[in-house]
């Protein structure tokens, strides 16, 4: 049942990737979403017996790496963690799936796109199911590689082509820290494998190693590198640049990539490895305002997007800013149980906003939207459940992590808690803004795109209208039903799986903070989504004027230029490294010094001085016998002058100059 689970998606990829042209479009889109209706079944079976019945499995399939002391096994280990996010994963897709059916049923390469979905898919199973960190690098280079393939699968528009390239370089900078995080652990710990690396981090709390030619605490350096690798991944502040572009692919492809799997996997890498984190406060510091400062950020950026997916985009940035700080803050089950609700309705949100940009005609600006209310009802009240539940709105999914989320950071009484909170409790009333704000432009307002376009809109058709009321039902309920389950020092639910030292433990405090603190976040939701609709509604015109202003245009613009971190990247670092690389690497060090010592000079000078040894050759005995004489003379000259000064002149230097004499003598004949 566990191999099955994990391998089934990767049948659907063969046979779909293989043999699409052979089934045509509707045979494989039937054995790719069969292959996942069993992979969720199978989940909930896993679900089932490992969590609820508190059974934890080990699997070790064959050995796969076995060199002196590094022994990699193919092995999987399923427990409450991986249990959880099997069915998150197979849920969301499986859904995926279905939808896209109808959803890209015109394009003639739907066997191709159904087969990257589900290779996406096997991926992330192979990422959460593994027992080791190079099997979990596998699985993180596989969702890596799918997103380019599905981000890029349009290949003739240019956009599509630059957003695949930006992400796969961006995840890059992302995993090369993870993976300086792995060889560590392995050179420190001799194994790579969880049970053992966790088992003896305690033994490694004052231990230091030489990186970069400086003595740095071991878990410290673990735990940083291994958070660069969730940065990227999980787009926090400074490597998030990549995930508003990811847009440029189809619906379904964002819906995957943002609700279920590749950015959720930062996240999951923080909550597995939170027996190594729990070790290194410092670190977690550092997490919890890198996380809180995505969070704000993303939602500042969020209030001024128009395009419809990029909206939704930078909402999950915040949002996975919120999951990341309450990682930061050893409330590792809070975090996955925000991922856990945000999975369901975000996936909601795109695969509604993917049902809007179906109906009018493939438009994406909400500024060209507006009157369709009445013409997609369904798709409206899909939409209205998703964006409610991401600003938190009482009694829905999101209302009742992100609270949790905010009272676990005042509860903290730290700097880094109190700096969460307030900024997260922002980030609340921005959230809530920019939600109700999507809603009003794309169904309230009076119709503002082209007639012919908005009176032919409708609601799509039975499978992506499936899709979207199978999600709404955990975007509304899953909070309610979950929470006692998932958080509270009363639940075991998972067990060994997440890990928190005694002393870090706050949920007793976060039940004790004054009133007023633990409604201050629902109000700024509140207050947010109430001025988000006046203000749209009766103050359109001033909010205009307020644009047109010095200062308004101002900020407009600092916000709606994502902060200009783009500018920076691409006018400041960019720009410097292919400076330092042409003229620096290329025309100093390849076309200069490489090639005047090597192909071009060398071969120069021997063929010159080639040249002049065979004009010695004269045939005159007398001319080789006062040759002889010569280089004795040179040669005994130069052992009595060695004899006279080598306790005084160091070798070193003698060979210093001579080089130097040849490389001068090498560009006066170049």
């Amino acid at each position: 049942m566990y191999i099955s689970l994990v391998f089934l998606p990767l049948l659907g990829f063969l046979h779909a990737g293989l043999f699409g042209r052979s089934f045509c479009s509707q045979g494989s889109s039937i054995l790719t979403v069969n292959c996942l209706v069993l992979t969720f079944c199978l989940s909930l079976c896993c679900f089932f017996e490992t969590t609820l019945m508190n059974c934890c499995v080990y699997i070790k399939l064959s050995p796969w790496i076995d060199s002196a002391t590094l022994n990699v096994d193919w092995g999987f280990m399923f427990d409450s963690l991986t249990s959880t996010m099997c069915c998150i994963v197979s849920f969301v897709s499986m859904l995926v799936h279905i939808y896209s059916t109808e959803y890209m049923s015109h394009d003639p390469h739907l066997p191709r796109f159904m087969s990257y979905l589900s290779l996406f898919t096997f991926f992330m199973l192979i990422l959460v199911t593994a027992d080791n960190y190079v099997q979990l690098f596998v699985g993180w280079e596989g969702v890596g590689l799918c997103s380019y393939l599905l981000i890029n699968f349009w290949f003739t528009r240019i956009q599509a082509n630059k957003a695949a390239i930006k992400a796969m370089i961006v995840n890059r900078i992302g995993d090369f820290g993870l993976t300086l995080g792995i060889f560590v652990i392995f050179i420190k710990y001799q194994s790579v494998d969880f049970a053992t690396v966790f088992s003896i981090t305690p033994f490694f709390i004052d231990e230091t190693i030489s990186f970069l030619n400086f003595d740095i605490h071991l878990l410290s350096l673990v735990g940083i590198l291994l958070f660069v690798g969730a940065m990227g991944k999980s787009a926090q502040l400074g490597l998030h640049t990549w995930l508003p572009d990811a847009m440029e692919g189809p619906t379904p492809v964002s819906a995957l990539i943002h609700a279920a799997t590749m950015v959720t996997a930062g996240i999951f890498l923080i909550g597995r490895s939170s027996p190594l984190y729990e070790y290194i406060p410092n670190v977690l510091v550092l997490i919890t305002i890198l996380g809180a400062s995505t969070a704000f950020f993303a939602a500042t950026v969020g209030l001024v997007q128009n395009d419809l997916k990029r909206v939704i985009a930078y909402s999950t940035c915040s949002q996975l800013g919120y999951m990341i700080f309450a990682c930061g803050l050893s409330n590792y089950s809070v975090g996955i149980f925000h991922l856990a609700n945000h999975a369901f309705f975000k996936a909601l949100l795109f695969l509604g906003a993917g049902s809007v940009i179906h109906a009018v005609s493939d438009e994406q600006d909400m500024r060209k939207m507006g009157g369709l209310k009445l013409l997609v009802p369904l798709t409206y009240s899909m939409m209205m459940i998703g964006s409610l539940a991401l600003m938190g709105f009482p009694f829905l999914a999101g209302f009742y992590s992100k609270d949790v989320i905010l009272e676990v950071a005042y509860g903290k009484y730290t700097s880094a808690g109190q700096f969460s909170y307030f900024l997260g409790t922002l980030g609340a009333f921005f959230t809530a803004f920019y939600s109700i704000r999507l809603i009003y432009l794309t169904f309230i307002v009076q119709p503002n795109g082209y007639k012919h376009i908005i009176c032919r809109a409708q609601d799509s058709s039975y499978q992506i209208s499936f899709a979207l009321i199978c999600l709404s039902f955990p975007s509304i309920l899953a909070g309610y039903f979950f929470k006692d389950m998932f958080i509270g020092l009363g639940t075991d639910f998972w067990g060994n799986a997440l890990f928190v030292l005694p002393e870090n433990q706050n949920m007793i405090e976060a039940e004790f903070i004054p009133h007023k603190f633990k409604l201050l976040p629902l109000v700024f939701s509140l207050s947010g989504a109430f001025s988000s609709y006046i203000l749209y509604t009766f103050f359109n015109k001033y909010l205009f004027r307020l644009k047109l202003t010095k200062v308004g245009n101002l900020f407009y613009t600092f916000l709606n230029k994502k902060w200009f971190f783009d500018k920076i990247y691409n006018e400041i670092l960019n720009q410097s490294f292919f400076i330092l690389g042409y003229k620096i690497t290329y025309k100093t060090l390849d076309r200069g010094i490489f090639e005047t010592i090597g192909p071009m000079g060398l071969s120069t000078i021997l063929t010159k001085n080639s040249k002049a040894l065979v004009k010695l050759q004269s045939g005159y005995i007398f001319h080789y016998t006062f040759l002889i004489l010569i280089c004795l003379t040179i040669f005994l000259g130069a052992r009595q002058l060695w004899l006279l000064v080598g306790n005084i002149l160091d070798y070193r230097i003698l060979i210093i100059l001579i080089i130097q004499g040849f490389l001068i003598n090498t560009a006066k004949t170049s």
